[in-house]
C-alpha cells in the first residue's frame, strides 16, 4: 500500500504536500524579493563588496532553487505530522523572510547579521530534528544551510568593510 492509498479523503496526498510547500516557500520568497527595489537599489550597489561576492543576477536563481528545496522538505515534514520540526522550520523561514527588508530596506547590516545567525541556529535545529523523522527532508535543507553560511560571510564582510 502506498502513502497515497493511506491518505484519507479530503487530505493532501504524500506527493501533493511537497508541491504545496514549494509553491508557498517560492511565493513568499518572490513576494519579499519584489518588495525590494531592484535588490537594494543604489545603496547596495554603492557598498564595497568582499572577495567572492557573486554578481547580482546569481541571487534570484539560487534563492528560487533553495525555496523549492525548502518547500519540498517542509511539505514532507507536514505530511509526516512532524509538527515540532515544522515549527522550527517556520521560525527559521520567518527569520529568512525578515532578513531581506532589514538588510536591503532598513540598511541595518548589523541587525541583518544578527538575524542570519538566528536563521543558522534554527536551521541547524530543523535539520537535526528532520533527520529523526525524514532523512530526505534533512538532506534537502543542506544546500540552504551551506548558502546561509556563505551569506553570513557576505553579510559580516559587507558590514566590516563598510563600517563608518
Amino acid at each position: 500500500m502506498t502513502d497515497d492509498e493511506d491518505t484519507p479523503p479530503g487530505k493532501l496526498s504524500a506527493w501533493l504536500w511537497p508541491v504545496v510547500g514549494a509553491v508557498v516557500c517560492l511565493g513568499c520568497g518572490l513576494a519579499i524579493g519584489l518588495t525590494m527595489e531592484g535588490g537594494g537599489g543604489e545603496w547596495y550597489q554603492d557598498l564595497m563588496k568582499p572577495p567572492g561576492n557573486p554578481p547580482p543576477w546569481v541571487f534570484g536563481p539560487v534563492w528560487s532553487v533553495l525555496y523549492i528545496l525548502m518547500g519540498v522538505a517542509a511539505g514532507r515534514l507536514i505530511h509526516r505530522r512532524a509538527m515540532g520540526t515544522v515549527t522550527l522550520f517556520v521560525i527559521q523561514f520567518i527569520l529568512n523572510l525578515a532578513w531581506t527588508p532589514v538588510f536591503f530596506g532598513a540598511h541595518a547590516i548589523g541587525w541583518a547579521l544578527a538575524i542570519i545567525f538566528c536563521i543558522w541556529g534554527f536551521l541547524a535545529l530543523t535539520i537535526r530534528s528532520a533527520e529523526k523523522v525524514d532523512h530526505l527532508s534533512a538532506v534537502l535543507l543542506l544546500p540552504y544551510l551551506f548558502w546561509i553560511m556563505y551569506a553570513t560571510y557576505l553579510n559580516a564582510a559587507i558590514g566590516w568593510i563598510n563600517r563608518a
